[in-house]
């Protein structure tokens, strides 16, 4: 398979198709995808796949927008990677095959790319799909007015997107640009029918994609139902499935409730749920009916971004004792009951070029963030403790979107809070709508934020502290890092180790952010769902999944 990052110039034609294992972590056991065929439910012990039956699952956080060009939803991605597909797709070893389009070449200098597709795709409404669709697409991600920010960053400094005939598409660029390959395997850059993105009217509610199901319904914090495309058969390219889905449909409720939730896997109301509550992760896991699957998240983990435009932390020094002053992993084990990692950093340690001599030795160093508050000049306490400078106390703001974080992550930010007043700091949680969270992140109306992006690649580095990513992704509101980002995206692998080991240092030094673990993405369910497979974005592929008792 052609290496991302190999600097000759090189084409690619399609492998050997392969049967697709998923990746099991944390001891626990994956199931392996299997390939397409019909059986009955008779069969369905054999491990032979079976038709028909409705998935229910149930997700623990929302989004309000499910159009994918649209947002950088983690929630959005893994409901419609089952209705958009993509140029190309990406396994778990980070291999990338084909899926619309048959082969590409690049050349020498990653700067050309050059699409061939197939010329059999349709898009559920009809539409046919070809090189005229795809530009269309891509065309409709660049242009600012559309807001399409993180698909927009994904494509990087695209300088013109060509159609030379139906089935050719021609990225260039003005400079090299190494990420775009793993950056079209994500659903944020599937491709829509064109007839839907110049329809008009409110985009965010629906997505019209050439995927294995159709979405039929989006409710916002209800959830979305999805339908089974009958005359589907260009599957990913890295799953030996490539005919119609073996479910008839998919319906995601949103319960935020991990009692709820848990209960309804429990009491078979739904198959799977995901955000599996850590205080009942080893109960299930021991359940001979429920199986837990676990998928690692590689690119940013769940950290803290501080606000460097605006007091307090326009003072390196309080950020710096904020991101040393407590300890975290007490924290997150008493809240996550050990299910996640400890971030070291600010890339995972399953991204490549994330830097191998981070330990986190940073956090949890009390003393040198009380020295470094004293050097900031909050000198003095106030009856409840809090430092105070000129008579202000040191409060920080930290403004989240309750359904977006999760319960899970509420609670830990609720120990963070308690730990940050022993160093005297007064962190105030203040739980917003959606909406609200939009205009106070692209207003810089915050103290801190918190989030997390799962990218394969360490050009997600770019996207959050990148200046072209302020309002959106860039919740630290940095610029002083995109002469280093900017020649990453072109330099060799040897370089762009350097350039992103040097960005990830200086995250650290300059207490840009607080990195605090590293998400995974864990699907509970019960034995009837059966193939349940995945991508390296850390989404699950139903696809290729069946109900053991069918219809």
């Amino acid at each position: 398979m052609t290496s991302l990052h190999d600097r000759a110039r090189r084409s690619h034609r399609p492998p050997r198709p392969v049967a697709f294992s998923a990746l099991a972590l944390a001891a626990l056991v994956a199931l392996t995808g299997c390939a397409s065929g019909t059986a009955t439910g008779e069969d369905a012990a054999a491990g032979q796949p079976v038709e028909g039956g409705v998935l229910q699952v149930a997700l623990g956080n929302d989004t309000n927008i499910i159009n994918p060009h649209l947002t950088g939803s983690s929630v959005t991605a893994t409901i419609t990677r089952d209705v958009v597909d993509s140029l190309v797709s990406q396994d778990v070893d980070n291999s990338i095959h084909p899926w619309l389009a048959t082969e590409w070449d690049v050349n020498e200098a990653n700067t050309e790319y050059t699409f061939t597709l197939r010329d059999d795709v349709t898009f559920s409404d009809g539409e046919k799909l070809d090189a005229a669709a795809v530009k269309q697409n891509f065309d409709f991600v660049l242009d600012p007015a559309n807001n399409s920010t993180y698909a927009r960053s994904l494509l990087g400094p695209v300088a013109a997107v060509e159609a030379p005939d139906a089935t050719t598409v021609v990225i260039r660029y003005d400079e090299s640009f190494a990420p775009l390959l793993q950056g079209l395997s994500l659903s944020y850059l599937g491709i829509q029918s064109p007839a839907f993105l110049t329809s008009g009217g409110d985009l965010s509610t629906n997505a019209v994609g050439s995927g294995p199901f159709t979405l039929e319904s989006f409710a916002p914090g209800q959830g979305s139902k999805l339908t089974k495309r009958d005359d589907y058969n260009w599957g990913p390219g890295h799953l030996a499935h490539t005919g119609p889905a073996h479910l008839d449909g998919i319906e995601y409720r949103y319960l935020p409730e991990s009692s709820t939730r848990l209960g309804a896997l429990q009491s078979g109301q739904v198959q799977a749920i995901d955000s599996v509550p850590p205080a009942d992760a080893a109960t299930l896991g021991s359940n001979e009916k429920i199986t837990v699957d676990v998928y690692q998240n590689p690119g940013v983990p769940y950290s803290l971004q501080l606000n460097t435009t605006r007091a307090p932390f326009d003072d390196v020094k309080v950020r710096q004792a904020f991101q040393t002053g407590v300890d975290i992993d007490a924290a997150i084990e008493a809240t996550l009951f050990g299910t996640v990692e400890t971030a070291t950093g600010p890339l995972s340690s399953h991204t490549e070029f994330a830097d191998a001599d981070a330990d986190g030795s940073w956090k949890n160093q009390p003393d040198r963030a009380n020295t470094l508050l004293d050097e900031a000049g909050w000198t003095e306490r106030n009856a409840d403790g809090i430092r105070t400078k000129n008579g202000s106390p040191l409060t920080v703001t930290l403004s989240y979107d309750e359904g977006y974080t999760g319960q899970t992550n509420a609670n830990l930010l609720q120990a963070l809070q308690s730990e940050y007043r022993k160093i005297g700091i007064d962190l105030v949680l203040d739980s917003v709508d959606a909406g609200t969270q939009s205009a106070r992140t692209e207003a810089g109306d915050y103290d801190a934020i918190a989030y997390f992006f799962v990218r394969a690649e360490a050009d997600i580095l770019r996207t959050v502290y990148g200046s072209a990513s302020v309002g959106t992704g860039n919740g630290s509101r940095v610029t002083t890092l995109d002469p280093l980002l900017d020649e990453a995206v072109g330099a060799t692998p040897e370089r762009r180790a350097e350039l992103y080991t040097q960005v990830q240092r200086e995250v650290i030094d300059q207490a840009y952010s607080v990195p605090l673990y590293v998400p995974n993405y864990q699907v509970a369910h019960t034995s009837e769902l059966q193939g349940l497979a995945w991508a390296t974005n850390a989404k699950p592929l139903f696809y290729n999944a069946w109900l053991t008792n069918g219809s």
